[in-house]
């Protein structure tokens, strides 16, 4: 699933395929986005982070039971 692009040029704007992206271009991409937006994006993000450490953790810990 893309995003829409909007390239500000008047011109009829095209789906952003974000897997074609580099991760600076994702960020540009999403520097884009209204603040409340980029809140969303990071917290999910930070959410999948943090689960991820978690289970990493205690995948880590439980072998040493």
């Amino acid at each position: 699933m893309g995003v829409p692009d909007v390239s500000g040029d008047g011109s009829i704007p095209k789906e952003v395929i974000l897997e074609d992206k580099t991760e600076l271009e994702l960020i540009r991409l999403i520097q884009q986005l209204e603040d409340e937006d980029k809140q969303t994006i990071f917290r999910l993000v930070e959410k999948m982070l943090t689960t991820k450490k978690f289970k990493d953790f205690f995948a880590k810990n439980a072998a040493a039971l």
